[in-house]
């Protein structure tokens, strides 16, 4: 192809061969660096947005890593002699081409017939063929290239499709300049043509994974305020005294508070209640689902409003437990990882419960703590269906109950819980002990979420 050079330019002098090889072993060094980490990156859940996104980046990155070490050896070792370049290599999708004005005719290179998938052998097209090529919404941006290259004198520098003989469309940046007479009159230009469709199929596969990201991350903030919504209607805002609805009864004095864990964001299935009954007693209930997230918590408000229907009914303890199990039982997630459920009678001071799984409730009395007796029958005939049992104890005034969550210590935490009779025989209220509790097992690193009941029989 003739030189594309004027009087007012001379030729740019080659750069220095030691240089070139520098920044091409730099290349090459940073090359090896992206792959070892793109290959550790292949083994993100595929199923994670952000990882696909990192892989996409991790292979544009790559792809233009390997690009740049092709340009600089051409720009090292000079012009491709003939035979032309493999038909995958970079230098096969870089091709040239110079429209002469005068003559009206074209000159391709060889590569540039490979990139628009023409025969060699056939005339290469002029200026006004040329955008028979492009795709209809592309051709007004070319004609807009080419014009004010030949009539301002401007470099061309843009982008179009073109649709290959064979169906297939290709995304080509074009670069090039007029070339000029002494009398500054453009007599032609000439332009190199790059096929950069693998590399704007990486840039389109980075930009759809982080679109996925941001509405994968919006989504997650959604189900989040979902789930915050719904544990804040299943726990009132705590920790503090609880008072029943329509006043309640004078016969309690009741607390209850949340310990998260340490992570602060795991919402999920855990609830504690309690409810004023239209024959005069307080059904009290404390527990957890298995799981976590949204769904979790929109079971724990349903499973909660169920337990709120069966008490309201008059269904005992026992029965109350066994017909939540059957109710869980009937769906495959969540599953009921443990409860507690007691009616209290004020008159008689008859406090009638069953439990699931749960850490047993606690009485406190004049100083000293034990544990309640645990009902017989508990998970019974389990491969038909659980039957649990149900116990009574009889209250004092002045006594203390206290129900709380398998989170609230590890292991077997009733010990602790019981050393701190004294204190709680020393509390005012309810809400004190609560504190006491809030004070002594509010450290960090808990791995779920705690939930408490405080209960003081007040007459």
């Amino acid at each position: 192809m003739p030189s594309h050079l004027s009087a007012d330019h001379p030729a740019a002098q080659p750069p220095g061969r030691g240089s070139v090889d520098a920044l091409i072993s730099q290349t090459r060094r940073l090359k090896v660096d992206v792959d070892a980490v793109r290959r550790d990156a292949r083994d993100i859940d595929t199923g994670d947005p952000q990882g696909r996104w990192q892989r996409a980046l991790y292979d544009l990155a790559l792809h233009q890593l390997e690009d740049l070490d092709a340009h600089l050896a051409q720009l090292r070792d000079g012009p491709p002699p003939a035979p032309a370049a493999p038909r995958d290599s970079l230098l096969s999708r870089v091709g040239s081409a110079e429209w002469n004005l005068l003559a009206d005719d074209a000159l391709w290179s060889a590569e540039l017939y490979g990139i628009l998938g023409r025969d060699p052998a056939t005339p290469a097209l002029t200026l006004d063929e040329l955008p028979s090529l492009v795709l209809d919404e592309d051709r007004p941006k070319l004609t807009t290239m080419v014009t004010d290259c030949l009539v301002d004198a401007r470099p061309i520098d843009g982008e179009f499709r073109v649709v290959r003989p064979d169906g297939g469309v290709r995304t080509v940046h074009m670069m090039g300049e007029p070339v000029l007479d002494a009398d500054g009159g453009t007599t032609s230009m000439w332009a190199v043509l790059r096929d950069v469709s693998a590399l704007r199929r990486s840039q389109g596969e980075v930009r759809e994974t982080h679109d996925s990201l941001q509405r994968h991350r919006q989504r997650a903030q959604s189900e989040r305020r979902l789930a915050v919504e719904l544990q804040e209607a299943v726990l009132p805002p705590g920790p503090g005294a609880l008072r029943l609805p329509h006043g309640g009864t004078a016969t309690l004095d009741l607390a209850v508070g949340r310990l998260p864990a340490a992570t602060g964001s795991l919402l999920g299935g855990h609830w504690y209640d309690a409810l004023e009954l239209p024959d005069g007693q307080t059904l009290l209930s404390i527990g957890d689902l298995t799981g976590h997230g949204p769904t979790v918590a929109a079971d724990t408000a349903m499973l909660l409003g169920a337990l709120r229907g069966m008490g309201m009914a008059g269904t005992g303890p026992a029965q109350l437990m066994t017909w939540l199990n059957q109710l869980l039982d009937a769906t495959v997630q969540p599953v009921l990882a443990g409860a507690v459920c007691c009616r209290y009678r004020p008159d008689t001071r008859t406090l009638t419960w069953a439990q699931a799984g749960h850490p047993t409730p606690l009485l406190f009395r004049d100083g000293t703590g034990c544990r309640l007796d645990t009902p017989e029958g508990v998970l019974l005939g389990a491969t038909t269906g659980a039957t649990y049992g149900q116990a009574e104890a009889t209250l004092e005034t002045g006594d203390l109950l206290l129900l709380h969550t398998a989170g609230l210590v590890p292991g077997d935490g009733t010990p602790r819980l019981l050393d701190l009779a004294p204190r709680f025989h020393e509390a005012g209220t309810a809400q004190d002990c609560l504190r006491t509790v809030m004070e002594e097992f509010g450290e960090t690193g808990r791995d779920d979420d705690a939930c408490v009941l405080v209960a003081r029989v007040t007459r």
